[in-house]
């Protein structure tokens, strides 16, 4: 049986990481039914491997602002058959071109097609894969007017339609209700048995090295504190949250951006390859910050959390604790 996988390259994708992720779960993660949500699912590494893992999980959500990535889920989800018929005969067509330049000009008109924003659902997610399988290291990234302005990426035989992995991915999805727009558009979902996992756009290590750009609505530092927030009404709810993000302080000890921010939850970092980076000499591991709302993980015996729920914000001023993992 072919293992569900994400379908799509995403940066910052967290295929590598699931192993880590996994063991700072909840200590009884398993010992009761669970709604998964997932505000910024991005390629669905760890959406995909919670479903295949954890069959406690009686209902799960999903959530994207980047409508095109939303109508790929949906279209993987509904329309299984006529997506990889069209997606088998672009990547014929693509194929077929054995010059790199023509293959360039292809990709570009492509490109060109996609940006027209009125193409129905089936065409606009086989572009969207198409673009994805063909564009510079499998970035996805917009302009300010929301155009994909990713350029050529130069692989020669890049599988375009991946059959095995969308049938896969189509059975899982059938059990996941599929949701766009803002992340706080799921507070609605937040209960005690509640469990969140949060991948935003990352909080750049640079001033060049932001690849956050997948949507044309920028997440800058008001937007992560405004995701902070949200944590603090989700906790107040009684549910359980995760959440990733860039490792400041570890390229600049003096930024401690998310260590104050997140100051009384649980901050500790786990090792991630990336590769994005254009000079070959500035890629390789680095680490990334592990948040959570809870103190007992799969390691522990008993999962209890780290704020007791409460209405209003008096436990927050309350509350000192933080924890380095």
């Amino acid at each position: 049986m072919i293992k569900a996988k994400p379908f799509i390259k995403w940066v910052g994708g967290k295929t590598q990481l699931l192993e880590q992720l996994e063991a700072n779960l909840p200590a009884d993660f398993d010992k009761k039914e669970i709604t998964y949500i997932e505000p910024f699912v991005g390629g669905g590494a760890m959406l995909f491997h919670m479903l295949q893992k954890h069959h406690n999980i009686k209902r799960a959500f999903i959530n994207d602002i980047n409508e095109d990535l939303i109508t790929a889920y949906q279209t993987v989800k509904n329309s299984t058959k006529d997506l990889i018929t069209s997606l088998k005969n672009i990547q014929e067509e693509y194929y077929v071109i054995k010059n790199e330049e023509k293959r360039r000009e292809y990709f570009l008109e492509m490109r060109k097609r996609y940006n027209t924003k009125s193409l129905d659902f089936i065409e606009n997610t086989t572009l969207f894969i198409f673009l994805n399988r063909t564009c510079f290291n499998g970035l996805y990234r917009v302009n300010k007017s929301g155009l994909f302005n990713v350029p050529f990426g130069k692989y020669t035989n890049p599988t375009i339609c991946d059959e095995e992995t969308i049938i896969a991915d189509s059975e899982l999805l059938k059990n996941v209700e599929i949701l766009s727009g803002d992340f706080e558009n799921t507070i609605e979902l937040a209960e005690k048995n509640s469990f969140y996992y949060f991948d935003p756009p990352y909080r750049p290590l640079s001033n060049t090295s932001s690849f956050n750009d997948y949507a044309k609505e920028a997440f800058n530092d008001v937007a992560q504190k405004r995701l902070k927030l949200y944590c603090d009404k989700l906790s107040e709810h009684g549910a359980l949250l995760m959440l990733s993000n860039s490792d400041c302080k570890g390229k600049n000890p003096k930024d401690t951006f998310f260590n104050d921010l997140y100051n009384t939850y649980h901050v500790g970092t786990v090792w991630a390859s990336r590769n994005i980076n254009a000079n070959a000499s500035k890629r390789g591991k680095l680490t990334e910050l592990l948040i959570r709302n809870y103190e007992n993980t799969q390691h522990s015996k008993n999962s209890k959390p780290l704020f007791e729920p409460k209405m209003g914000t008096e436990y927050y001023e309350q509350s000192t604790y933080r924890k380095t993992i």
